[in-house]
């Protein structure tokens, strides 16, 4: 094979590149389609890069035989249960809406529940909101309303605590 006839189908940097190179040579080799892998030795290869080539008339095939394969750490497993779609627990729009909405969210965080901030601090007009996971949002509530009932003593009481036992 010379370089003109072939085309890179695959290209990495990663620290794996070139354990994923040769998978992927093995994978189209099991296809019956000649690959080459190379290196930042090669010319025009970019400095830290692994890549894989094939002839071209094989291009458009071995990149669909990549796709269908994806290698191990570029699959993404992602629970889409709704239980995780995000809820609104705070809203405010006044003029301490960033503080009060950064105040819910540390109280939540600190009670291990993972929120979210919304809001833009150049435009605060807009508002502000802190939103938590479906399934989380009943225990946020029950959160937030005893922090509320407690008041700042408690949270300085908190905060003092914290302070003669770090960690």
């Amino acid at each position: 094979m010379t370089s003109p006839e072939l085309v890179t189908v695959y290209r990495s940097m990663d620290a794996t590149a070139k354990e994923d190179c040769e998978t992927i040579v093995e994978i189209l080799s099991d296809r019956n389609i000649p690959a080459i892998i190379l290196d930042d030795s090669a010319p025009g290869v970019p400095e830290g890069v692994f890549e894989v080539q094939v002839p071209a008339a094989d291009s458009a095939r071995a990149e669909a035989i990549i796709a269908e394969n994806p290698l191990p750490d570029e699959v993404e497993e992602v629970d889409d249960s709704e239980d995780l779609d995000l809820e609104t627990i705070f809203h405010s729009d006044g003029v301490m809406a960033e503080v009060e909405a950064m105040g819910i969210r540390n109280v939540l965080e600190a009670n291990g529940i993972a929120s979210v901030l919304f809001g833009d601090s150049v435009l605060p007009t807009l508002g502000f909101e802190v939103k938590v996971a479906r399934d989380q949002m009943e225990n946020a509530k029950r959160i937030i309303t005893q922090a509320e009932k407690d008041g700042p003593a408690s949270a300085e009481a908190g905060e003092l605590e914290s302070e003669k036992n770090p960690g």
